[in-house]
């Protein structure tokens, strides 16, 4: 048993940006990080052409902005390297290769139980904290529909953005992207440069959707013709074969999907409903989301990219910090 002030788990810019404030305060805790590095959805589970689809004013965490020489848009290894110098600059070091299994709130100890699986040592470890924070983020585990019709059927390849990485192998294919969103857009690009017979599935014919679309080039492949707008959804799959509402019968090799993710924060915080709801996302509206009870916070869950990353880390530890000023130094053991 390893006692913390606070417990954090999830090592990518959130679970970074937060460790960040909290040394600034001097304020012991661990993060537990299921991958064996940090970051590991930008390091392990990015397409190769991704850029950020936020100007670099709004994509840096706490105390260390990026430089002016920088490009507006980074490109994913220059957010990897950023990431990896702000690591350094801050001696922040996740214990990686823990899986959290449950994570429970003790009434009558007023802290938090976290067992989490070593996966590398084949063992359990269990940690206490006074407060625990989730910093899985918004992209935890893939998202595909599974209610389509067919869906299993498909006789060709089918595979989440996540696994993806470039449009190399898809050259002369029939290729459907399902999803209009950043990632869906630049990876139709990236498909129909490598020369794939690029479809994407758009239901509504502007291009419009809850947030903006950083143009890649796509809008012009789209005026083209080079890549195919089907501007339905799919009703059923039977063999290579996709049905869409509007009526449309296409035969297609690959299906990708840009369908987004899901947290999967409920699977092992059993106390979830003091923070989140059953969706696994904040239960409080904005700006409050960050915020939940017995020192319970999540991070990195305010659909605001980045810049809500910050925004969640500086309001977290400034809470815990005003919690630890109250409270006997005993009570909270300093880094």
């Amino acid at each position: 048993m390893e006692d913390f002030t606070v417990t954090i788990v999830g090592g990518g810019p959130s679970g970074l940006a937060i460790s960040a404030c909290l040394k600034q305060n001097s304020i012991s805790h661990v993060i537990l990080e299921k991958e064996d590095c940090n970051a590991s959805l930008w390091r392990k589970n990015a397409y190769d052409r991704l850029n950020l689809h936020l100007a670099k004013e709004f994509c840096y965490l706490p105390f260390m902005p990026h430089s002016s020489s920088c490009q507006t848009f980074l490109t994913k290894a220059q957010f990897l390297q950023y990431l990896d110098r702000y690591a350094a600059h801050f001696n922040i070091n996740p214990r990686c290769c823990r899986t959290v299994e449950s994570a429970a709130y003790d009434g009558i100890k007023n802290k938090w139980r976290v067992e989490a699986k070593n996966t590398k040592e084949d063992k359990l470890e269990l940690y206490e904290s006074k407060f625990l924070v989730i910093a899985t983020g918004e992209n935890n585990e893939p998202n595909i529909p599974d209610n389509i019709p067919g869906l299993k059927s498909f006789e060709g390849e089918m595979v989440h953005t996540r696994h993806y990485k470039s449009g190399g192998k898809y050259k002369s294919k029939q290729v459907l992207v399902v999803g209009s969103g950043n990632t869906g857009m630049e990876i139709a690009y990236d498909l129909c440069n490598y020369g794939a017979n690029t479809s994407i599935l758009i239901r509504s014919p502007e291009i419009t959707g809850r947030s903006p679309v950083l143009d890649v080039g796509t809008i012009k492949k789209i005026r083209e013709g080079a890549i195919k707008v089907i501007p339905s959804n799919i009703s059923r799959i039977k063999n290579k074969k996709v049905v869409f509402g509007n009526g449309l019968e296409k035969e297609f090799d690959e299906i990708v999907f840009a369908t987004g993710y899901k947290s999967m924060a409920n699977n092992w915080l059993k106390d979830y409903n003091y923070a989140l709801n059953d969706n696994g996302f904040p239960k409080n509206a904005f700006p409050n989301h960050w915020k939940g009870e017995n020192g319970l916070y999540c991070a990195g869950l305010s659909r605001r990219g980045l810049f809500g990353v910050r925004a969640d880390a500086e309001a977290i530890t400034e809470d815990i910090n005003q919690v630890h000023k109250k409270h006997n130094t005993n009570d909270f053991p300093l880094s």
